[in-house]
């Protein structure tokens, strides 16, 4: 497999940074080389925030994405800053609960998912991530889908939040099928 590089990006309590993490967890687990590179604003919450992810099979010479394979925007501020550095054919997810405008560039593939609203039917808006995550795992196939639920087991959901896991793993499993 060539590198896989994805950009998770939106506002801080999104949990963005959180799938981005998942997924580097996940290629860990499936014995592939990965980078996870954090990116706060100064608010904790509100504030801007993304992940920066690739996964290969070869060693990763540096963590920096110029031209990404996949890029999920939960915010229309996220899909106008990351949209220009998806490659030609690579895909673009939209969170369309929040991002009313659609990518001027017609070289992309893009998905839009109405994540928030899916999420808030499912049970609870802060699954919309989950959503997202799931539906760019189907896209990308970066990782395998029982990875991604067996890192939500055993990282991502532990202790107090493992409550949610039977959530999370609904809202991950929205598009499957």
């Amino acid at each position: 497999m060539a590198a896989t590089k994805m950009i998770f990006a939106g506002t801080g309590g999104q949990g963005v940074v959180l799938i981005g993490q998942m997924v580097s967890y996940a290629a860990l687990y499936e014995d592939k080389q990965t980078t996870f590179f954090p990116s706060y604003g100064p608010e904790m919450r509100g504030g801007t925030a993304n992940s920066t992810v690739i996964v290969s099979d070869k060693p990763i010479a540096s963590p920096t994405v110029f031209e990404a394979d996949c890029v999920i925007a939960m915010t229309l501020p996220s899909m106008v800053k990351f949209e220009k550095i998806v490659k030609p054919g690579g895909v673009i997810l939209l969170n369309t609960t929040a991002i009313d405008k659609t990518p001027e560039r017609t070289d992309i593939r893009v998905l839009e998912i109405p994540a928030a609203k899916i999420a808030r039917e499912l049970g609870d808006v802060r699954a919309a991530n989950m959503v997202m995550l799931g539906a760019a795992i189907r896209a990308t196939n970066v990782v395998s889908q029982a990875t991604i639920e067996k890192v939500m087991r055993e990282h991502a959901f532990t202790g107090a939040k493992a409550a949610s896991i039977p959530l999370n793993v609904k809202a991950f499993e929205y598009f499957k099928g």
